[in-house]
């Protein structure tokens, strides 16, 4: 056996439908990231669990949950899986931002990796504090399935890291829409990516929600 990470987005909430930033803001999931969440449970709750990691914000817990219900597994909480910090472009649409500040957008867009939103992180910071989780979860689970509830950007920034992806281009190389599932599996030569940003388990209604 070897250790395989199940990356699973949060389920959809009002931001994520009007795609304004949402980092450091704890918005609930919409009734439709609750069916997306109940989906995923019922999907994979049948699989043996060895941990579920979560990040701490309403959404993640609230997509967690249903299957630790399901499965009596219990959510082990991680401030290191949180989004990005996108300081003062929090709850603002890309608009907004281009329009308020378009010279540090430009930045961002060009190298997110090293150039942070005003008073945000960066990609390299996400990176430290998230990949400090998987080294966890490696060390403890060597051989099993893990579950890690996160968000958009974080998720994102993890894959690149294990894959080899430039982390200046983690929205050019990889898109992750919400409640999708993405799964990495470590063996001989280092993680593999087995699949990316999967919806199937979902009804074809949910996984045409517009802005998902």
């Amino acid at each position: 056996m070897s250790l395989t990470l199940y990356f699973l987005r949060h389920g959809e909430t009002e931001s994520s439908l009007k795609d304004s930033f949402c980092g450091t803001l704890d918005p609930d999931l919409t009734p439709q990231g609750k069916e997306m969440a109940k989906a995923f449970a019922d999907a994979y709750k049948k699989f043996d669990w060895s941990a579920i990691y979560v990040s701490p914000m309403k959404r993640t817990i609230a997509t967690a949950k249903p299957l630790c219900d399901a499965t009596g597994m219990e959510m082990q909480i991680k401030d290191g899986l949180k989004e990005m910090n996108f300081g003062k472009w929090e709850n603002k649409t890309r608009d907004w931002v281009k329009d308020n500040y378009l010279e540090e957008y430009i930045d961002w867009m060009t190298e997110p990796a090293w150039n942070p939103p005003p008073d945000g992180e960066t990609a390299v910071e996400v990176g430290s504090r998230a990949m400090l989780i998987i080294s966890e979860i490696e060390a403890k689970y060597p051989d099993g399935k893990v579950l890690v509830v996160a968000h958009k950007t974080t998720i994102r920034i993890i894959l690149c890291h294990l894959l080899g992806i430039d982390l200046g281009r983690y929205r050019d190389r990889i898109d992750m829409l919400a409640a999708s599932v993405s799964v990495v599996e470590f063996g001989l030569h280092g993680p593999l990516l087995k699949k990316l940003g999967d919806r199937s388990y979902m009804s074809q209604e949910l996984q045409d929600r517009a802005g998902s």
